[in-house]
């Protein structure tokens, strides 16, 4: 069955950085459309930036551009996410999270719902 696995969350003071990983397996992340999404105490999940790994185009949610960089390597099945300059609103847990199928048309980074295949979650801490 299809697992992602994320690591590299903590806690961390304000402008600092952490970068997150999303081991994959059972499931290729050469062509594949995935995600980083996260969800603050008594917040919506928020999609947080997506990638077309067979492409490589990004987006990602304003907040968060120009900070965040997600990225994958193929070789290892893994999906990154670079946070910089992080503020406490990012505090949040963040998941990885994988579309069924590759779609080569804008659906694979701008699906904001109907990804299949979830991690548990790392929590991210930002202290001020």
């Amino acid at each position: 069955q299809v697992q992602l696995v994320e690591s590299g969350g903590g806690s961390v003071q304000a402008g600092g950085s952490l970068r997150l990983s999303c081991a994959v397996s059972q499931y290729t992340t050469s062509r594949a459309c995935m995600a980083w999404f996260r969800q603050a105490p008594g917040k919506e999940r928020e999609r947080v930036a997506a990638i077309d790994t067979y492409v490589g185009r990004t987006v990602y949610v304003d907040s968060v551009k120009g900070r965040f960089t997600i990225s994958r390597d193929n070789a290892k099945n893994t999906i990154y996410l670079q946070m910089n300059s992080l503020k406490s609103e990012d505090t949040a847990m963040y998941y990885c999270a994988a579309q069924e199928f590759y779609y080569r048309d804008s659906r694979c980074v701008g699906a904001k719902s109907g990804y299949r295949y979830w991690g548990q979650g790392t929590q991210v801490t930002v202290s001020s």
